[in-house]
């Protein structure tokens, strides 16, 4: 390739482009003057090098920062070139300077966790509710950390001088509530707002833009989008990213390259899913709404593929009947999923806890995926049905609402 086109490629892979675009592109910018067209997967653990004095050089420089060494990869617990894809890729889409991938997204939250406890910042303001499991490692103590619950409204209140995080999940797993993120960073101060972005993700929000320092996501489930792939990741400025890939090496909280080669794959096509998914989830809101089997559904204001219903009846019921729809934990992929959050997700979440962040026992989450909408309402009314059933006379004499066209 001549100079002149290499520039012109350049111009474009830097020039603003839309998030549908990026999705396509980005992290794969490089591959036509390759010769490429899908990028390739590097497997390996290891990698050759007969400059052992330049080995030690990069390695010194990578434990003063964290920065990626330059040059050819050194070992597969530094970094490996189909991850790094994924990465620039995720931070492109979410508008930061870097990301950093993990073997899951406990893993990549875990890494935060540590970095601020290693400079003697181990208080965490939190909202809830949280993914349950979020929920339990701060609650728990795990890794050393202290913890204050508040709402929004308290974050300022909260801070105390070795406040390392203040952490928000929006929209929240699993009731759907969602916080103002720009007035939440505001009120953290110089105190980094970390914000889980795996309900919305960037399709729907960017946090960077509203001030957050930090945005996690379990790969798992939008970016990966097909339930076959387990990962977390934290996009972020540069100087975390440093960090965050020091506690990755010392820890081995490593992505697999194949689940780094399907990731990038995924987003291709997240920005499409997420939409055609959330049309679907937003009509089925509405039908529900509408139904007096169902007490309260809860549905975000920015909209999405999640939605969340309080039944009358046993809930229990409802997953036992549905045969279209999948009774099964985890999100976002193109089937959809329905579980019991009290049973399984937030069962790790003490009772009280759990009930006081309105996680009660007849709430139910549903990941609605890419079936037709009208297949997956026929399977809910006939669970429903069944649901309706256990809760007696209550809702007798029911019509199921007639679908829109």
């Amino acid at each position: 390739m001549d100079t002149a086109s290499m520039d012109a490629h350049d111009d474009v892979r830097t020039a603003p482009r839309a998030l549908a675009t990026e999705a396509v592109h980005a992290g794969r910018d490089d591959l036509a003057r390759q010769g490429l067209h899908a990028p390739p997967i590097d497997l390996s653990t290891t990698y050759p090098s007969y400059d052992s004095r330049g080995e030690a050089a990069r390695i010194d420089a990578f434990a003063a920062t964290g920065a990626e060494p330059d040059g050819p990869p050194v070992y597969g617990r530094l970094g490996n070139p189909t991850v790094a894809r994924f990465e620039t890729a995720l931070a492109r889409l979410e508008g930061t300077e870097a990301a950093v991938a993990f073997a899951s997204g406990m893993a990549a939250l875990s890494a935060v966790l540590l970095v601020r406890g290693s400079m003697g910042l181990r208080h965490v303001v939190a909202v809830r509710p949280l993914y349950g499991c979020s929920d339990h490692l701060l609650t728990a103590g795990l890794l050393g950390s202290e913890v204050t619950w508040t709402d929004p409204a308290g974050v300022a209140d909260a801070l105390r001088p070795d406040t390392g995080l203040v952490l928000v999940e929006s929209p929240a797993n699993p009731t759907l509530a969602e916080v103002d993120l720009r007035a939440v960073a505001h009120a953290c101060g110089s105190v980094p707002l970390l914000v889980d972005n795996t309900f919305a993700t960037p399709v729907l929000q960017r946090p960077a833009e509203q001030g957050a320092r930090l945005v996690l996501h379990s790969a798992t489930k939008y970016l990966g989008g097909h339930g076959d792939v387990l990962a977390g990741v934290v996009a972020c400025d540069e100087e975390f990213a440093g960090r965050l890939r020091q506690v990755r090496f010392a820890t081995g909280g490593v992505l697999h390259p194949l689940a780094g080669y399907l990731l990038l794959r995924g987003l291709s096509t997240l920005p499409v899913r997420v939409r055609a998914a959330s049309a679907t989830a937003a009509e089925l809101a509405r039908r529900l709404t509408a139904d007096p089997r169902v007490a309260r559904v809860h549905y975000p204001r920015i909209g999405g593929a999640m939605v969340a219903l309080e039944v009358h009846g046993d809930p229990h019921e409802v997953i036992a009947g549905v045969r279209l729809i999948t009774p099964a934990v985890s999100l976002g992929s193109v089937d959809t999923l329905i579980q019991h959050p009290a049973s399984i997700s937030h069962r790790i979440v003490d009772a009280e806890d759990r009930r006081g962040a309105g996680v009660g026992d007849r709430l139910l989450r549903m990941s609605v995926g890419l079936e037709d909408v009208d297949d997956l309402w026929s399977d809910l009314d006939q669970a429903l049905k069944r649901c309706e059933r256990s809760a007696g006379n209550g809702a007798a004499g029911h019509r199921a609402p007639a679908p829109a066209r």
